[in-house]
């Protein structure tokens, strides 16, 4: 028989012999063993279950040792989420949107597009009653809103749903990053282009559309049929190719229309054998190549994700493709990475190089992560392969060269001959400071409320251990004493609603 039972059956012989009438108090303590001596303090580590003197169960050591005054409270420091100095500020997923997050983060950075949605007018912020909340209605006035919080905001991460409701989008599931740029930046365009401020009007063309020419050849008459057409970015096929120069060159090559595919020239009134190139006709300020890393698989008619290595130079000469002999030169500003094995799921991350100091960043929703020495660094947690056996070894990169098997888009921006410092300097308007400011003012009140509960609680705690080291100090009732039965489980609730402890009863 285990000792506990033992000890029971020991405790309870009497009931055997002794008629109810003839029931005495010191068949009561025998019963409950309430003259067991007593566990010495700090010393027993278990808890007795056949001694109701043993304190262990109810946290004797726990109550009556030093207590981190965090125990007392379940409330987080608000200043983990205040904004460190010279830092910049994250933003929030909601669910599926770190494709949102990276592209607007590679906006704000863009400094002209940011001067230029400053200069919006919006005069429902000018006019706003600084006694309520402001809420942006049209995209414009969200994006404007959202760049001042970015730029001068205290908390360290700030919430996008407002654009991202406005925008209609599904915060569960991850649509097409490519598709999403390229509808915003249009959206973006036609909106500004209603602006009375001509230098709002073209912002989008200047910064980021392009021109090209679908030109065609007649091979008998030599005819060319250019079809000009506009793009926001190039996208570029990487299957079979190891660095940006032969994307670009495929994208440009010449195309030979002949058989079925024959071209029908104008001036011969027949079809006839041709050749049709791509000829770039102008550049934007910012260049953004998509890398085409997920195409559709015929053998499984759905999308699959390419995890071929391309490398990618820090400083890219546009002159050749263009058939100039003058430089166009472009420097690397950011790059969207794509984590993960599946064209339909996976996590978007953003390196961005700031234009202030040349020191790279790396945004990844609410945190952001300098990187060192004001070099790229793609990480090993960038190139994650397919599987163990798809796994290639990284190609080695020559010096002003980088290197990813995730990287999604390319983002040039065109070097300037002369760089104006002010150019740098982009300052928040006043209208829109005041509702940063706002914002910043509810963020004050909000970690001062959450600090004065964690005082509180704290304060409440302490108390309640001196108190609770009193009671310790009455128990147990020594010989001779009186005591009184306490119900086990109002001590325990009293105690700590949160005690997991298998206690002995050893009250009624």
């Amino acid at each position: 028989m285990a000792p506990r039972l033992q000890l029971e059956k020991a405790a309870w012989q009497w009931a055997e012999m002794v008629k109810p009438e003839d029931i005495t108090r010191e068949h009561i303590e025998l019963a409950y063993r309430v003259a067991v001596s007593a566990c010495k303090r700090g010393a027993c580590r278990r808890n007795c279950r056949g001694n109701p003197n043993c304190l262990v169960g109810i946290g004797e050591q726990s109550w009556l040792g030093e207590i981190d005054e965090n125990a007392f409270h379940n409330i987080d420091d608000p200043n983990s989420e205040r904004r460190d100095k010279n830092t910049f500020v994250g933003l929030t997923n909601l669910g599926a949107t770190c494709y949102v997050n990276t592209f607007l983060q590679v906006w704000f950075h863009n400094l002209e597009l940011r001067r230029a949605l400053y200069r919006f007018q919006n005069s429902r912020a000018e006019g706003h009653n600084m006694d309520s909340d402001y809420e942006p209605r049209t995209i414009c006035e969200h994006l404007q809103y959202l760049f001042a919080l970015l730029q001068n905001s205290n908390r360290r991460y700030i919430d996008p749903s407002g654009l991202v409701k406005a925008l209609g989008l599904d915060t569960g599931q991850q649509q097409d990053a490519q598709e999403f740029s390229k509808l915003f930046l249009s959206l973006l365009e036609d909106t500004l282009s209603k602006q009375k401020d001509p230098n709002l009007q073209n912002v989008i063309q200047q910064q980021f559309c392009g021109q090209f020419s679908y030109v065609t050849v007649c091979n008998k008459c030599g005819r060319e049929s250019p079809l000009p057409s506009r793009f926001y970015e190039l996208e570029l096929n990487i299957q079979g190719h190891k660095n940006l120069t032969e994307c670009v060159t495929e994208f440009l090559k010449e195309e030979k229309l002949d058989g079925d595919n024959r071209y029908y020239c104008e001036s011969c009134q027949s079809k006839q054998n041709a050749t049709r190139r791509i000829k770039l006709q102008s550049l934007p300020r910012t260049l953004n190549f998509q890398l085409m890393r997920f195409v559709f698989d015929r053998q499984s008619a759905h999308k699959k994700k390419l995890n071929t290595f391309i490398s990618f130079p820090e400083v890219l000469d546009m002159g050749p493709f263009l058939g100039k002999e003058e430089k166009c030169t472009y420097e690397l500003s950011a790059v969207l990475i794509h984590r993960g094995v599946s064209a339909y799921s996976g996590h978007y991350i953003a390196h961005v190089r700031d234009a202030h100091t040349n020191d790279w960043y790396k945004f990844n929703d609410e945190e952001i992560e300098k990187m060192e020495g004001k070099k790229l660094q793609l990480g090993i947690e960038e190139d994650i392969a397919e599987t163990a056996k798809s796994q290639t070894r990284k190609p080695k990169c020559s010096k002003g060269y980088h290197c990813s098997r995730n990287a999604y888009m390319l983002v040039y921006k065109r070097q300037m001959e002369e760089i104006d410092q002010t150019e740098t300097n982009v300052e928040v308007p006043a209208f829109l400071q005041k509702l940063v400011d706002q914002d910043n003012k509810k963020f004050e009140e909000w970690c001062n409320e959450m600090a004065d509960m964690r005082k509180q609680s704290v304060d409440k705690g302490k108390a309640k251990h001196e108190e609770v080291k009193e009671l310790y100090e009455l128990l147990p009732a020594e010989d001779g004493q009186s005591y009184e039965f306490v119900p086990l489980e109002w001590l325990k609730k009293w105690l700590d609603d949160s005690t997991n402890i298998i206690l002995c009863i050893w009250c009624n």
